[in-house]
């Protein structure tokens, strides 16, 4: 039987900043497993079943970079990056190859703790059927979107990136992040690719594509769904106005 409790991986080359976030996470009530370096955390992801990976970024036996693309490789599992690189450059890296969220240390173990529980609700269950938000209603299960209660036809690669936006609704999805689900990472679709999918999706969905009201570009990491939901129909519900 599969346990309820989350399970996170912790990984950091110092034994005793392990140990402490260990402690921290567990007191927290989490399932932790903790690996020294990139490589034998890359293992503990591949064998055991895991809810939410937190690296640091500078590791002599595989480092967190290396480690977030394999990550990415392999599917969604959150990964929250905790390293003492603070610049840009790193952090936009990280975020490029995938994390979800980036935080320096040092930093309260407080603030850590709500960095996780955050990304751990974002993962959680699927989410609501059909999503409503200001003028857009996305069904999940009927594949139907409609702008002002007007259906709107959306091709099967612009429906998934619509998905995967608006359940992250006001988080940063990353082109790689974007590459890995839509196209299962595949290798001949480029940043490209995106860009010319997104527009096309843009020019349907939105009332001004030159002045996005839903989808926005976050420069040097992939775009972001601007509207949080206000509300969710259950199953089998038609939207107002249908």
């Amino acid at each position: 039987m599969i346990s309820d409790i989350p399970r996170l991986l912790v990984t950091d080359d110092d034994p005793a900043i392990l140990q402490i976030l260990r402690s921290a996470l567990k007191g927290a009530g989490y399932d932790v497993l903790t690996a020294e370096g990139g490589a034998a955390a890359l293992g503990l992801v591949r064998s055991e079943r895991l809810d939410l990976v937190l690296t640091d970024l500078a590791m002599p036996a595989g480092d967190g970079f290396e480690l977030i693309a394999a990550i990415r490789k392999l599917g969604d599992l959150p990964i929250v990056v905790l390293s003492v690189r603070g610049g840009d450059s790193d952090k936009i890296r990280a975020l490029d190859l995938g994390a979800d969220d980036y935080v320096t240390k040092p930093c309260s173990i407080p603030e850590l703790l709500a960095r996780v529980r955050a990304q751990l609700r974002r993962r959680g269950p699927p989410g609501p059927p059909v999503l409503e938000f200001a003028g857009l209603t996305l069904d999940r299960e009927r594949r139907r979107v409609l702008r002002d209660s007007r259906e709107i036809r959306l091709t099967p690669t612009e429906f998934a990136l619509l998905e995967l936006l608006a359940t992250n609704a006001g988080k940063p999805v990353s082109t790689i992040r974007i590459i890995s689900h839509v196209w299962k990472a595949s290798h001949e679709t480029t940043s490209e690719t995106v860009r010319v999918h997104m527009a096309s999706l843009r020019k349907k969905i939105e009332p001004d594509p030159s002045q996005p009201r839903y989808i926005v570009t976050e420069p040097w990491v992939g775009y972001r769904f601007l509207e949080e939901p206000v509300g969710a129909l259950p199953a089998g519900r038609t939207p107002a106005g249908r």
